[in-house]
């Protein structure tokens, strides 16, 4: 139905990260949108299924303080159903797409009506996707790809965590790296990523690696 074998891994791209009067602007952001409305374009042309990564946050949420550190906690930002927590619109998931809540279980029926749809929007209350929406995993599965190509924000922080978890589960991952930012203050996440075998490549190189 889909480009067999490939998913593409859109993480954060929401307003508050993306744009510089968002809640937790990620200095820098803007230089990645012309790059990142290429990729949406691209899989659109080429068939590529996508999973769309959110942050969707309650006040109670774990990682939010009105004293934070911006290492392990941040100020409240993409707080569910305000602007801040949409895409911007060089990401914005075409529709029809599925939305995977964070509080909510499915069956399995339902993963398998989810991946119907191109693109899927999985929303999330932590750091690390798998950990943030328990629903990650079992979508995952269904989709079973072999290459997931990865982007967004931020790179030290929840792009890490979706490399990571996508490398662990034996995935082959590559990371857009014109098409990722970081938070200050963060160490990168590099020498793990290269000691996973995560490859790095640019926008312009994505078609050589689809096969």
């Amino acid at each position: 139905m889909f480009a067999k074998d490939i998913l593409f891994w859109n993480v954060d791209t929401q307003f508050d990260f993306m744009s510089a009067s968002g809640k937790l602007y990620v200095p820098g952001a803007e230089q990645i949108q012309p790059t990142l409305k290429q990729i949406t374009a691209f899989a659109k042309s080429n068939n590529i299924q996508v999973v769309n990564t959110a942050d969707f946050h309650y006040a109670n949420s774990k990682e939010l303080s009105d004293t934070p550190d911006f290492v392990t906690s941040f100020p409240p930002h993409c707080m569910a159903n305000t602007s801040g927590a949409e895409y911007m619109s060089e990401t914005i998931p075409e529709t029809p797409f599925s939305e995977v809540f964070w509080n909510s279980k499915y069956s399995e029926k339902d993963i398998r009506d989810f991946i119907i749809n191109r693109n899927i929007v999985i929303r999330k209350d932590a750091f690390d996707v798998f950990q943030g929406n328990e629903n990650t995993n079992a979508v995952l599965e269904l989709i079973a790809p072999k290459k997931v190509f990865v982007y967004g924000v931020t790179t030290n922080v929840c792009v890490d965590f979706a490399v990571v978890g996508l490398a662990k589960r034996g995935i082959s991952v590559y990371v857009i790296e014109d098409a990722i930012k970081e938070l200050p203050n963060i160490p990168l996440p590099f020498s793990k990523w290269d000691q996973l075998k995560v490859k790095r490549i640019t926008f312009a190189e994505i078609e050589k690696h689809l096969n």
